[in-house]
């Protein structure tokens, strides 16, 4: 017998429970199920609904069994009369008091209860008046609350409290007028509820509900995939309805556990939108391009039907061989000319909102087909000094630990990122783990939400993100915070030296008139990290979309290597990726200057390899990097690229200066755009080919936290629309390349042998990290995390735990040098901008805003600003202001946010009538060529308000 079990008797035989185990765990694992309304497997226990209750010998009150452990010798009886007889009656009283409406929630627990173990609640009065009076509360877009329905099992309140850290629920009120609150008894719209949904997963009665009615039908099938969203890469289940997604639930999946935000529970709807793209599009010879037409609408953004009016519906056929006879004839003309390499005037911008095999065929088909490295996507405009500099120092890109891995982390560093409103599950890790005992550090310009769970919040001067790190590093070059064995095996030798030099006038004293944060707090931050068992730092886009972005990576990984905070759980470095496929793309080579598995283009053996495994001449691929994103649309816009592929992106609002980009794509000799939606890029097109959503094909994902994931289709592509994989198959084949995958044009189940099969394992083949990870195996496990050297491997959630993957298996470290906004405020711009996401939303909208409940809550743009600024402009919250930079300009209603210092606004970059990067600037990071989207100088002009609106 294990010493660690304890033995006991349940019902008359002996058993042994496991460390930690309840007695209604031990019941279920050993197949006795127990009924149960308040107890839910991942909330803490409350036993407080008494459904399953037990008797123990020799006690004189029955027990919950939810909540109470087994002790030696134990005498346990779930069958005895006494303990059926209680949990009959708890059910039938409790069913009493439902309401008549009881098919609210068609699978109510409540009611399998009832009827698994016979009940009759018809033996039993309602207790009448209080709560089952209560009226329903129907102001919220996403769910409604019936308290007449609600049992009082608390599970709500242990879900927003315990699991998403937002205590945002309650109970009110004592004995029978005792009630669930959110805040201060308030309407739910009213409230400070994000409508993450976890407490309508929770309820076991339908008290709580999606406000569609989905919890009235029953859903004809169930798909477990994952959300199309954020970069943690939660496991979704899909419930279907009439050929239509009716409502979404969390499912246990590694990265999530269950747990969602408002998007991924009530966003989903999107793929239904009636502007979804059905049929292809050629543009009409009598509608030439016009950026213009892209500001022109209701309120500044465009209209729908103005838009598709450019063009003329098309066949398959003939949308397929315009598209690849405009690509080939550019292609064709450089190869006369002699053009090779970056000067091929065809590039490509592919998707991290698609999957890791459209992505691996998007970078192939540009690489073969065209002979140049001319593809990027959405990494570098998010993280590309991130990839930069950890390549540089330690060989890889990806990150050393998994998010859920702070709840091990000791000290927590979140910099330069809003994990609340851009990775809620995420954030809901760090807020569990600051409960545990760990302590936060938060560093931001904004004093965001997870500053009231911060140890110390560091607030320091916009753009002066390495005077602050360099302080900090600082501190621990010169107190003896080294961990010289640490550093003397994993780091190369004399850097510690050279860093040592570069460091001395970097003092926290010299530093803090710059960052705006005194010495002592940064010596006291500095000595915390480097002396705690483990600590951990999370960064995001506010570290990385920077002129001096690649410098902010750099002092980062310092720290960690200087104090060997990196290798062990609940350590390492965690560059948050933004959208759902980030991280997947990059591994299969969508970016210039690497090939899949991030081997360099420079060199020749990772160039044969491709050559040999795609069928090309061997010297087919050029030995230089190809464009970057910012510099492919400057080339469009001077005539040097003349033809582009676009698959799932919308430069022409996620670019910095969108008016040059919108001007460049409208240059184009060629323009072919697949999408779900006429996007501001599509309607710039010359061909446009509608593609399948997410929920509507198979393939995977990698996430965040390197797990590689499958999605599955729930729903059929819309109309015509056909899967991205079965398009870029299809060019191939009409730019001579002859593939043969056979991809399903609609989606495809997940097969054994289907063509997305084929293509998974034809990436792998050149990718060392997913060596060990077959299609087979993918069907049969569903989520691995790579890097997967071998069939029999598990995978590595924890990476340098030994060396690191560079040529000697030690890292470099670099000094992060000064660096400096490249537009910083002056007379006539005297603010700063800021953009950035919000909960709602997400990237430039094209999915959200056409989400009934994500539009609902957000409809409208505005622009955060400080109450002090809003005064002196002589504003009210909600009146409008003109912001103004060197490129353009936008109007926007204001909102009061007392979290933006005084001097800088935030502006959301998701809004077509308001489009944040109309303004910003394209200013780049020299090494990864990303662009300083979170930082320029903006004239913030009050407006008269509009009469029509007063």
């Amino acid at each position: 017998m294990n010493p660690t079990t304890v033995e006991f008797t349940l019902d008359g035989r002996t058993v042994h429970a496991q460390p930690g185990e309840t007695l209604w765990a031990v019941a279920q694992r050993l197949g006795t199920t127990l009924p149960h309304l308040c107890h839910r497997p991942g909330l803490p226990p409350a036993g407080n609904c008494r459904a399953c209750v037990v008797e123990v010998a020799g006690e004189r009150t029955l027990t919950a069994a939810c909540c109470r452990r087994p002790e030696p010798g134990m005498q346990v009886r779930t069958d005895s009369p006494r303990a059926q007889r209680a949990r009959r009656t708890v059910l039938e009283l409790l069913a009493a008091d439902a309401p008549d409406s009881a098919s609210l929630r068609c699978d109510s627990e409540l009611t399998h209860w009832v009827r698994a173990i016979a009940a009759q609640p018809e033996r039993w009065p309602a207790r009448g008046a209080s709560q089952t009076e209560a009226q329903p509360d129907t102001s919220h877009p996403a769910f409604t609350v019936r308290l007449d329905a609600c049992i009082q099992c608390t599970r709500c309140v242990r879900a927003c409290r315990d699991v998403q850290g937002n205590d945002v629920l309650g109970l009110a009120g004592r004995g029978t007028q005792a009630r669930i609150v959110f805040d201060q008894g308030d309407a739910v719209a009213d409230s400070t509820c994000v409508a993450c949904g976890e407490c309508v997963q929770a309820c076991p009665t339908g008290a709580l509900a999606p406000a569609n009615g989905s919890y009235t039908r029953r859903a004809e099938r169930t798909v477990n995939t994952v959300c199309p969203f954020c970069g943690v890469g939660c496991a979704v289940t899909l419930h279907v309805h009439n050929g239509r997604i009716d409502r979404v639930d969390g499912a246990p999946g590694p990265a999530n556990d269950g747990r969602l935000c408002v998007k991924g529970r009530f966003g989903m709807d999107y793929v239904h939108h009636p502007q979804r793209l059905t049929q292809p599009l050629i543009r009409r010879a009598d509608a030439p391009k016009d950026p213009a037409i892209l500001m022109h609408g209701p309120g500044g953004r465009a209209d729908h039907a103005t838009l598709l009016a450019q063009f003329r519906p098309a066949t398959w056929e003939e949308a397929l061989d315009v598209a690849a006879a405009g690509l080939a004839r550019v292609r064709d003309a450089a190869r006369a000319a002699g053009l090779r390499g970056r000067t091929v005037p065809v590039a490509g911008f592919g998707s991290a909102k698609g999957s890791n095999e459209e992505a691996y065929l998007f970078q192939k088909l540009m690489r073969s087909a065209f002979a140049t490295h001319n593809v990027d996507h959405c990494t570098r405009l998010c993280h590309a000094s991130s990839v930069a500099a950890l390549m540089e120092s330690i060989g890889s890109g990806a990150v050393s630990n998994p998010v859920r891995d702070c709840a091990h982390a000791d000290v927590i560093v979140v910099i330069g990122a809003n994990p609340v409103q851009n990775h809620p599950v995420a954030a809901t890790w760090i807020k569990n783990a600051v409960r545990r005992g760990a302590r936060l550090v938060l560093a931001d310009p904004r004093r965001t939400e997870l500053a009231r769970y911060a140890w110390r919040y560091l607030g320091f001067t916009p753009g002066s993100d390495v005077a602050l790190l360099n302080a900090l590093l600082h501190v621990i070059v010169t107190e003896g915070l080294v961990n010289e064995p640490f550093v003397a095996a994993r780091v190369h030798p004399d850097d510690l030296r050279a860093l040592r030099e570069h460091l001395q006038p970097w003092s926290p004293e010299a530093m803090a008139p710059l960052c705006g944060i005194d010495p002592a707090t940064l010596r006291e931050v500095a000595r915390a990290y480097a002396r705690a068992p483990a600590s951990m730092i999370f960064w995001g886009m506010g570290v990385a979309q920077h002129s001096h972005g690649t410098d902010n990576v750099r002092a980062l990984i310092a720290l960690a290597l200087l104090t060997g905070q990196i290798g062990r759980p609940g350590t390492g470095l965690h560059p948050l990726r933004g959208q759902n496929n980030v991280q997947g793309a990059s591994d299969a080579g969508l970016i210039p200057m690497v090939l899949p598995d991030y081997r360099r283009v420079g060199v020749a053996a990772h160039r044969a390899a491709a050559e040999a495994a795609w069928g090309l001449a061997p010297g087919t691929l050029p030995d230089e990097p190809g464009l970057t994103v910012v510099e492919i649309l400057d080339a469009a816009y001077e005539g040097r690229i003349r033809a582009m592929l676009i698959q799932g992106e919308n430069p022409a609002m996620s670019d910095p200066d969108a008016a040059h980009a919108r001007a460049a794509l409208a240059r184009l000799e060629h323009l072919v755009v697949a999408d779900i939606f006429l996007t501001e890029t599509a309607a710039l097109a010359d061909v446009v080919l509608p593609a399948a959503a997410w929920p509507e094909k198979t393939g995977t994902v990698t996430n965040t936290d390197r797990l590689v994931q499958l999605g599955r289709p729930a729903v059929a592509p819309p109309g015509q629309a056909r899967a991205d994989a079965w398009i870029l198959e299809q060019l191939a084949q009409r730019l001579g390349l002859g593939w043969d995958y056979g991809i399903d044009p609609h989606g495809g189940a997940p097969e054994p042998d289907s063509g997305i099969g084929r293509v998974f394992d034809d990436m792998r083949s050149l990718m060392p990290a997913l060596a060990g990870l077959s299609w087979a195996r993918m069907l049969r496990e569903g989520a691995v995390t790579h890097p997967v050297p071998a069939p029999e491997d598990p995978g590595h959630p924890i990476v340098f735990t030994e060396r690191f993957p560079t040529t000697d298996g030690r890292a470099r470290l670099v000094p992060a040098r000064p660096g400096a906004p490249a537009e910083p405020p002056d007379a006539d711009y005297p603010y700063v901008l800021i953009t950035g996401r919000q909960l709602e939303h997400w990237h430039t909208g094209a999915m959200t805003r056409r989400s009934a409940v994500l539009d609902a809550l957000e409809p409208a743009p505005h622009v955060s600003v400080h109450p002090a600024l809003l005064a002196r402009l002589g504003l009210q919250a909600g009146q409008p202001v003109r912001l103004r930079t060197r490129r353009g300009q936008v109007t926007v209603a204001t909102r009061v946010d007392e979290a933006v210092p005084d001097g800088v606004v935030f502006l959301p970059f998701a809004y077509a009538e308001a489009a944040a990067n109309l303004l910003t600037i394209a200013a780049l990071d020299p090494v990864a060529k990303i662009a300083e989207v979170k930082y320029c100088a903006v004239a913030v002009e009050a407006l008269a308000p509009d009469p029509a609106t007063v």
